[in-house]
């Protein structure tokens, strides 16, 4: 049985069967489009995990496509890909939503890296959802929680005035807002002493959001 379901649009003809042939070789379950009208109509019957569109193809093109997935099914993961690389493209891309980016002629392991990386962005994610963690989820959108949690990650533990010192930030309310924050949410311990460290789901949390971007940390 094959793992996860991908469709691949794209009016190239060869590259269309290279990449699903490469993908199916690895186990995944492939579908693939010679345009993007064609992808909706299949998407109405069955709705991929994740989608591999080229950016220029003939009648709607891969940037249009990309509005409307995102608009009418946002929980399905895109990679862009391009003859033209350049940093406005990818810019752009990402800007109307793309979770990745591929330029002309990518290697097979770029390709599988890609694949396998937005598939277990996407899994673990939903582990989450399923486990109702939303409100952990929205406790590390603030970038100061975030950076407690990856310098926690590095040292192992780290006592109150070291962590406030590592953040640069001399309100020491502000740090100790964060910290019981992330407490609340079962994310960091801390000892009588004032020494922190991460709970178990406080190491996973990091796990994830490495996964969503190295950068998000």
């Amino acid at each position: 049985m094959k793992a996860e379901m991908i469709m691949v649009i794209d009016d190239d003809l060869d590259l269309r069967e290279s990449i699903i042939e490469i993908l199916e070789e690895s186990g995944f379950a492939v579908t693939g489009c010679e345009t993007a009208e064609i992808a909706l109509q299949k998407m109405k019957e069955h709705t991929p995990l994740l989608i591999i569109v080229d950016n220029m193809m003939p009648g709607m093109g891969g940037m249009a496509f990309l509005s409307l997935i995102k608009k009418d099914y946002p929980s399905i993961k895109v990679i862009m890909i391009t003859a033209f690389s350049t940093v406005d493209n990818a810019v752009s891309a990402m800007k109307s939503g793309a979770d990745d980016y591929l330029s002309k002629p990518f290697k097979r392991d770029e390709l599988l890296i890609a694949v396998k990386r937005n598939l277990e962005v996407l899994k673990f994610g939903q582990q989450l959802s399923d486990q109702g963690m939303d409100e952990t989820l929205a406790c590390l959108s603030n970038q100061i929680r975030r950076q407690i949690l990856k310098v926690l990650s590095v040292k192992g533990e780290m006592r109150f005035m070291d962590i406030t010192r590592h953040l640069k930030i001399s309100d020491h309310t502000k740090v100790n807002f964060h910290l019981k924050n992330l407490k609340n949410n079962d994310l960091v311990c801390n000892d009588p002493g004032k020494t922190y460290q991460l709970t178990t789901l406080g190491t996973k949390m990091v796990d994830y959001l490495h996964l969503l971007s190295s950068e998000m940390l």
